[in-house]
């Protein structure tokens, strides 16, 4: 009852986490990547022996290169992601990529994405992140269909979905001031992760919501009367435990991958590790006591 009888510090501390997000959105905005804003994307491959990163980088800046991206892919091999490259810049690609010699590079392939394409994945990738919303909304509100009593099962949906929301803002927010500090960009895998963390954060809001389901059955069967806010503060402690246990396991697999993985999956799991955080947090914090809220609202 902790959680619910003190919902509205949560709230607060809530709404003060999405207007930093949304400002940071606002001001800094997320760095795009070629994926989004089109460019030139190259593959290079170093048989004997390969440069590292701070090398590498080195030798692109000198030649004029700015805003790339560059991962390291397996134990010999680069991706590049830059803006259009200037034909001096593309007739100089292997020797730039070779350090006039001193690491022998191969360029494997070197694709341009036009601004159309580029458009087409960001409409797509908001269409995808909408879609799936829209059929959390209706799973859930499909799922609750026999519990309309006192709250309705599309408020159920619904608080679901302000809290998807929630974790989607701080997300790209965090994003958004990480890329304005060090540069960092969003692409086709930062997208993957968002819809990941949606996954995840609704599968845990669902099982306390399952939780305040079958306490309200019990009561019913029972003949026991109790106020909304009771059931759910019961619910979440019920849930509590598991729920931290469950996010902390994934969060320390997260955290192993983020420092000792690759750096290509770096953004990746640092997506992730984000996400998570913040979906366990409204999971607990944010959809249940906003439940709660709502029928002492509707009561009054």
């Amino acid at each position: 009852m902790f959680i619910i009888r003190h919902r509205y510090w949560f709230f607060s501390f809530t709404a003060i986490v999405v207007i930093l997000s949304i400002a940071s959105l606002v001001f800094y905005g997320l760095h795009e990547s070629i994926d989004f804003t089109g460019g030139t994307l190259v593959d290079v491959t170093y048989p004997a022996r390969k440069p590292s990163a701070a090398i590498l980088e080195q030798s692109l800046n000198t030649a004029g290169f700015s805003g790339y991206s560059l991962r390291e892919v397996g134990a010999s091999d680069y991706d590049l992601r830059s803006s259009n490259l200037t034909d001096a810049q593309r007739n100089n690609l292997p020797a730039i990529l070779s350090i006039n010699g001193q690491y022998p590079a191969n360029v494997v392939s070197l694709d341009e994405i036009g601004p159309t394409i580029g458009a087409q994945l960001r409409s797509n990738s908001i269409t995808a992140v909408g879609l799936v919303l829209l059929c959390i909304l209706l799973f859930i509100a499909f799922a609750f269909r026999k519990v309309s009593k006192p709250v309705s099962s599309w408020m159920y949906g619904l608080m679901a979905i302000v809290g998807l929301c929630h974790n989607v803002l701080v997300t790209c927010g965090f994003f958004a001031l990480l890329g304005h500090l060090t540069g960092a960009q969003v692409d086709t895998l930062f997208v993957t992760a968002i819809l990941t963390v949606l996954g995840f954060s609704v599968h845990d809001t669902i099982v306390v919501f399952d939780r305040v389901r079958e306490n309200l059955r019990v009561n019913q069967e029972k003949g026991r009367r109790e106020d909304f806010e009771e059931t759910a503060g019961r619910a979440l402690g019920q849930t509590f435990t598991r729920s931290i246990n469950t996010s902390l396991t994934v969060l320390l697999t997260l955290l192993a991958l983020y420092f000792l993985g690759p750096q290509s999956t770096q953004t990746f799991s640092l997506t992730l590790l984000v996400g998570i955080i913040a979906g366990t947090y409204s999971s607990i914090f944010l959809a249940t006591p906003l439940l709660a809220e709502i029928e002492t609202r509707r009561k009054k």
